[in-house]
């Protein structure tokens, strides 16, 4: 961590060139965006593990393929039912606080998931993977911390930042499975999951640096009753296609290593699919923030949508290693424009004391229903086949492209008051 460090401090030199007092009021946003995006790359491993590994482990212990997804199911809910718990912890207690508590809950999902697998357990690690996912709702909630200090205009550019820690995370997590996953044979990836445990610790040490927006501007301040902040169209087509982008990215995600399994592939060839589609997801931020800037959020969010259309369209063309990382990559790429485009239009729709109940609604609605979708990508995968689960995404992601038209219509005609 002395690299991660040196680049946070030699950030903190450089924030008195013109380049920064071209936009004063972001000084901190920059400083907490770069450690969150460092933060991310180490942290975001946890997920790469569970969903490259989960599927695989799953059927090995539970000796079915219905419930092989099961592990990647209690991952997601683990996530969704504590959203809402982190949002709020978050305003009692600070953003850095809570990051904290979340780096511990990462290593012991992974020695708990270690434990499982030795003494093959079902239940102990699905256990493991909810206790994962409460760890990765943590992780979610670092695009909100970094758009806190930025100001209207920085906030997309922020959010993109930090997710630009995913393609760090795209390598550390797929090839800690790869040089781990025999090291304790016969218990295969038990010291995988050994491994994501010391990085969950590792991610503690930069996490620490974060520098969290004064209590006052959270706490104090009027509030709008909740009823009337979601009759916001913008935050309801903004929490739709951010549902729908993390449902059908990861509905997808789970079934590809097991479909890639059953088409005759290697367990290599699917990590490594895996790995290039976190990479699609994340290496995008690198220039989304900049995108979303000159063409708008919402049309980003269309861009994206279309991008996932593709991923099917490639899946149904062919079960060649090629279609398969073809297709993951798409779906990585449509995600990172959705994702981001809807998230930064959240941002949006509320004031700095409203952030913790529109933030924790928004995340416990999206993980809520990625929690469905992976727990019957299993079930779908093998009841009717990898082209069913395919044809199923493009009319949700055209509902989607079909809900932010009619909203830019609206907002032609007359835009919408900021919060």
């Amino acid at each position: 961590m002395l690299f991660a460090k040196a680049v946070i401090a030699r950030h903190d030199l450089s924030m008195t060139n013109s380049f920064d007092r071209a936009e004063p009021g972001n000084i901190l946003a920059r400083r907490n965006a770069l450690v969150l995006a460092i933060a991310s790359g180490l942290a975001g491993a946890n997920a790469a593990v569970v969903f490259a590994t989960a599927g695989i482990t799953g059927q090995s212990l539970s000796s079915t393929l219905a419930l092989a997804t099961l592990p990647a199911s209690t991952f997601v809910f683990g996530t969704m039912l504590s959203t809402l718990p982190v949002a709020f912890a978050a305003r009692r207690f600070g953003r850095r606080a809570v990051f904290m508590g979340g780096n511990i809950a990462g290593a012991f999902a992974g020695i708990f998931a270690a434990i499982a697998i030795y003494i093959a357990s079902f239940p102990l690690f699905c256990f493991a993977t909810a206790l994962g996912g409460a760890y990765q709702a943590v992780v979610q909630s670092y695009r909100y911390a970094a758009a806190d200090t930025a100001t209207p205009a920085f906030r997309p550019k922020a959010i993109a930042w930090v997710l630009t820690g995913g393609v760090a995370a795209a390598f550390i997590g797929p090839q800690l499975v790869i040089w781990t996953k025999e090291l304790m044979l016969p218990y295969l990836f038990m010291a995988t999951f050994l491994g994501q445990a010391a990085v969950a610790i590792l991610a503690m040490s930069v996490t620490g640096r974060f520098e969290d927006q004064p209590a006052a501007e959270v706490r104090g301040g009027p509030q709008r009753p909740f009823a009337v902040i979601l009759r916001q169209p913008k935050l309801l087509v903004a929490v739709l296609c951010g549902t729908m982008a993390q449902a059908l990215m990861n509905f997808i995600m789970t079934a590809a290593p097991l479909a890639m399994v059953q088409c005759g592939h290697s367990i290599v060839e699917a990590t490594l699919g895996i790995q290039w589609h976190v990479i699609a997801m994340f290496a995008p931020s690198f220039f989304t923030g900049a995108l979303i800037l000159r063409f708008g959020k919402e049309r980003m969010v269309v861009a994206g949508m279309a991008i996932l259309i593709s991923c099917g369209i490639v899946n149904l063309m062919g079960i060649s290693v090629m279609h398969f990382w073809i297709s993951l990559v798409l779906l990585g790429v449509g995600w990172n424009f959705a994702y981001i485009g809807a998230t930064a239009m959240v941002t949006d729709c509320h004031t700095p004391p409203e952030r913790a109940k529109v933030q924790g609604f928004n995340d416990f609605t999206i993980f809520g229903v990625t929690t469905a979708g992976s727990l019957l990508a299993g079930v779908m995968l093998a009841r009717v086949g990898w082209s069913t689960i395919n044809g199923a995404l493009m009319p949700v992601a055209m509902l989607c492209i079909v809900a932010m038209g009619l909203l830019l219509l609206a907002e032609r005609r007359s835009p919408a008051p900021q919060p």
